[in-house]
C-alpha cells in the first residue's frame, strides 16, 4: 500500500514541535531537543525558547542541501548549479536550466522555511497574552515575531505571489480549506507587522551583539520595510526607510543604529572574528557546535554552504595556495560574473580562480560539473574554520550569512532616490551613497544612474542570494537569464509546490498552469 504524504501546511497544524537551535550567540539555549506546543508556554522562559525557536527558522537548511541563498544563486545569472554531475541536488540544476515543475525544484524548502517561522511565530503571538512575564518584555517579544513573521511572508509573496495568508494558529480541520490572499492583502500584513514592531518602544534600536547578536532590531525592522516598498514601486517611502537606517551622512557611523561599513571588504568574510559586526542589519546565524551529521543534515546548526561551494579535489602544491578545504563545487562561478568583477578590488574576497591557480602550478582541483574554473570564495570553507567540536566537520561550518547589510541598504536607497527623481549627479545624496560603498574599496566616484547602481549591486553583493530578486525585480531577469530557459511571465515566480495543492483548496499559480 502506498503512504500518501500529507501536504507541509497542513503538517503544521498537526503539532507543532519546537526545536530548540544550538547557534552563536543568543540562539544558544540547550542542546537540541523538541518539545511539544501544546504543553509550552508556561513561562518567561519558554516563551523565549519559543522566540529562539522562531529565530532558527532564518537560517533553515533542508535535508537535500537546499537553503535560500543556494536556491537562489542556482537560478541567477551569476552562477551555475554545479555539483558532481547533472542530477546532484537536482533542485539547484533545474532552477539553473529552468527545468522546474511543481513537483520538482527548490520550492517545497522554500515553502517549508516561510511557513515553519510563519506558524512558529503565529503559535507565540497567540499565547503571549496569557503568559505570566514581564509585561515590557512581552511587548519586545511580540514585536519580533511580528518583524520574523513580516520577514518569512515577504520571502514567501516574492518566491510565490499566490499565497496563504494566516495570522494566527489554524485548527487542522481548517486547514484543508485554508485559501491563497491577494498579494497586494500580503504586502499590506506585512507592512501592518513591520510598523507594530517599529512603534512598539520596548524594540530596541541596538543590541549588545555578544550576548543577543542575531536579534531583530528597530533598524532592522525599517530596513526590511524599505526592501518592501521597494518591491512596490514606492520610492519615496523607500527611500525615507532606508534613509532612517543609512544615517545623515553615507559613510559615517548611523548615530541612532550604529551601523558603519566595514573598513575592509575582505573582513565581512572574517567569520570567525567578525560575526553581527558593524555593516550587519540582519544576519541568519550558524555555529560549529551542534555536532551535525550525516544522520540528520537538516538538523545541523552549521552552515552547509560553505562545503558545497568549495572546489572539488582540492589540492595545494605550493606554500602560497590559498587554506582552503576540498568542496562540492556547487554554485560556480559563471564567466560573465567573473569578466564584470575582473579587475574590481573585491574579487579576490568573492571568487577564487582556480583555472588560474591550477595554470600556475599553486593548487590542483578536479572539475565537477558545469566546471568553469571559478569558485564562490565568500563561502568557500577554510581549514582554519574548520570545526574542533563534534559531528562531521563537513556539516559545521560557522559563518554567518548577511540577510541585509549596509552596503545594501545603501545602494537600495540610492536606488529609491535616482528612481523617484533625483538626478543621482556629484551633489546628492544617492550619488554619496552610491560612492560610500565605492569608496570603501578605493574605487573612484561615479554618477548615481540606474544602471550604475544595479550594476554595483552585482559587485558589491554577488553570491549574497540577491543577484536573482534584483533582476525579477527590475524586469532585466529575461534578459539575463533566456538562454539559460528563463520564460518571461512565467519564471519570475517559482511554482506552487505540487504536494501542498493535494486535498487542499491551494491552486496553482496561473503563471505555472
Amino acid at each position: 500500500m502506498k503512504t500518501r504524504q500529507i501536504p507541509y501546511i497542513i503538517a503544521m497544524a498537526l503539532g507543532l514541535q519546537l526545536a530548540s537551535g544550538c547557534r552563536d550567540s543568543f540562539l544558544e539555549v540547550k542542546p537540541k531537543g523538541t518539545d511539544l506546543e501544546a504543553n509550552y508556554y508556561r513561562n518567561a522562559t519558554e516563551a523565549f525558547n519559543g522566540l529562539i525557536a522562531v529565530y532558527d527558522v532564518v537560517g533553515w537548511q533542508g535535508g537535500g542541501y537546499v537553503t535560500k541563498v543556494g536556491a537562489l544563486d542556482a537560478g541567477s545569472d551569476d552562477h551555475l548549479a554545479g555539483g558532481g554531475g547533472p542530477n546532484d541536488v537536482s533542485a539547484f540544476q533545474v532552477f539553473t536550466n529552468y527545468t522546474m515543475t511543481p513537483a520538482q525544484g527548490p520550492q517545497e524548502e522554500l515553502w517549508k522555511k516561510g511557513y515553519a517561522g510563519i506558524f512558529r511565530a503565529n503559535t507565540l503571538l497567540s499565547k503571549l497574552p496569557d503568559i505570566p512575564m514581564d509585561e515590557n518584555l512581552k511587548k519586545r517579544f511580540e514585536a519580533e515575531c511580528k518583524f520574523l513573521r513580516a520577514f518569512f511572508y515577504f520571502d514567501l509573496v516574492r518566491l510565490f505571489k499566490n499565497i496563504p495568508l494566516l495570522t494566527k494558529p489554524v485548527s487542522t480541520s481548517e486547514m484543508y480549506d485554508v485559501l491563497q490572499a491577494a498579494p497586494a492583502d500580503v504586502y499590506n500584513q506585512i507592512i501592518e507587522d513591520l510598523k507594530a514592531a517599529i512603534a512598539e518602544s520596548n524594540f530596541p534600536d541596538q543590541v549588545p551583539a555578544g550576548s543577543e547578536g542575531g536579534r531583530a532590531t528597530r533598524g532592522a525592522a525599517h530596513a526590511l520595510l524599505g526592501k518592501v516598498y521597494l518591491w512596490q514601486e514606492r520610492w519615496a517611502e523607500s527611500a525615507a526607510e532606508f534613509a532612517e537606517v543609512n544615517g545623515t551622512t553615507p559613510g559615517q557611523t548611523s548615530a541612532k543604529y550604529g551601523y558603519k561599513l566595514m573598513d575592509n571588504f575582505e573582513d565581512l568574510w572574517k567569520f570567525s572574528t567578525n560575526k553581527f559586526n558593524s555593516e550587519s542589519i540582519l544576519e541568519a546565524a550558524y555555529s560549529s557546535n551542534s555536532g551535525g551529521n550525516w544522520d540528520c543534515v537538516a538538523c545541523t546548526e552549521g552552515n552547509v554552504l560553505n562545503i558545497m561551494v568549495g572546489p572539488r579535489g582540492y589540492k595545494t602544491l605550493k606554500p602560497t595556495a590559498p587554506d582552503m578545504v576540498s568542496g562540492w563545487s556547487f554554485l560556480v562561478v559563471t564567466k560573465s560574473l567573473y569578466d564584470a568583477l575582473h579587475g574590481d578590488p573585491r574579487f579576490n574576497s568573492t571568487i577564487l580562480d582556480m583555472d588560474s591557480l591550477k595554470a600556475n602550478g599553486i593548487a590542483d582541483y578536479a572539475p565537477g560539473h558545469d566546471n568553469t574554473g571559478y569558485f564562490l570564495n565568500k563561502f568557500a570553507a577554510k581549514i582554519g574554520d574548520q570545526s574542533k567540536g563534534p559531528g562531521n566537520k563537513e556539516l559545521n561550518y560557522p559563518q554567518n550569512l548577511y540577510e541585509i547589510r549596509l552596503a545594501d541598504t545603501y545602494l537600495m536607497e540610492a536606488e529609491a532616490l535616482v528612481k523617484s527623481g533625483q538626478s543621482g549627479a556629484a551633489g546628492t545624496r544617492a550619488y554619496a551613497l552610491l560612492n560610500a560603498v565605492r569608496h570603501r574599496v578605493g574605487l573612484n566616484p561615479i554618477e548615481a544612474t540606474d544602471d550604475n547602481i544595479f550594476k554595483e549591486r552585482r559587485l558589491e553583493l554577488a553570491g549574497e542570494g540577491h543577484r536573482w530578486f534584483d533582476l525579477v525585480r527590475t524586469k532585466r531577469a529575461a534578459a539575463a537569464l533566456g538562454g539559460r530557459g528563463f520564460v518571461a511571465g512565467k519564471n519570475e515566480i517559482l511554482p506552487i509546490p505540487l504536494l501542498e495543492m493535494e486535498n487542499t483548496k491551494i491552486e496553482q499559480s496561473a503563471e505555472w498552469k
